[in-house]
């Protein structure tokens, strides 16, 4: 069955567009005018890609990414905007967006990114057609990573995981004791086709670290190797 995509667009042009761009790949396409139509269409439809812009009427896109991963950590979400400075783009990797696309764009582009999303999303779930040659669960130092399940789990208290954040810790943990770089991190955990800003990579470890380490001044799973990219060193849990 084809993926089911929300594309929420207020200008009925590039809306359309997406649209047909989408299914003449064969995708299942849902549209929506506003963020308001976008949250209702997800609530009904629950797609397995929400395309967002972020200025709508109603609800931002922002809105609607920050309402959704309230309750749903693991769809991917792609923001489609104009606006062009970083601190949109920080700000929506906060909020737990997958990608982030720059009006104009390209068609290949959007393809591009789509599909190393969805790719994302199925391998990360075990629902991709490939083989499974990964682990379902492991440990970094007193902490079990779920990827089945997107969580993490140190004694009785879950920590909620998204894709990239077991992408992200999977990597480290297939490389203890070895630096990872930076460019191996986007490409594991962004997708070969994302093209990173200077401060996308340390943002997201930033708000990761807050929500595994123990006390993330001092880490003991995400440690950073300046000017290079950041390691897993294994030690003996507290």
């Amino acid at each position: 069955m084809s993926a089911h995509i929300l594309v929420a667009e207020d200008d009925l042009h590039i809306r359309q567009g997406l649209q047909e761009l989408l299914e003449g790949e064969g995708y299942r396409v849902t549209t929506a005018a506003d963020g308001q139509q976008a949250l209702s269409a997800y609530a009904d439809e629950k797609p397995a890609l929400l395309l967002l812009d972020i200025m709508m009427p109603k609800k931002s896109g922002y809105d609607v990414c920050r309402e959704v991963r309230a309750i749903d950590a693991v769809t991917p979400v792609i923001f489609v905007s104009a606006r062009s400075e970083e601190i949109d783009r920080v700000l929506g990797l906060e909020l737990g967006a997958d990608d982030y696309i720059m009006k104009p764009f390209g068609l290949r582009e959007v393809l591009a990114r789509v599909k190393a999303a969805l790719r994302r999303s199925q391998l990360s779930l075990g629902t991709s057609d490939e083989p499974e040659l990964e682990q379902a669960h492991w440990s970094m130092d007193d902490l079990t990573i779920y990827a089945d399940s997107l969580r993490a789990e140190r004694g009785s208290t879950a920590i909620d995981l998204s894709q990239r954040d077991v992408a992200i810790l999977r990597l480290l943990h297939q490389r203890c004791g070895k630096v990872v770089s930076r460019d191996e991190l986007y490409d594991a955990a962004w997708g070969r086709s994302y093209l990173p800003s200077s401060r996308s990579l340390d943002q997201h470890m930033s708000q990761l670290r807050r929500r595994i380490e123990r006390d993330p001044a001092q880490p003991r799973i995400i440690q950073t190797v300046h000017g290079v990219g950041y390691r897993f060193d294994a030690a003996e849990p507290l």
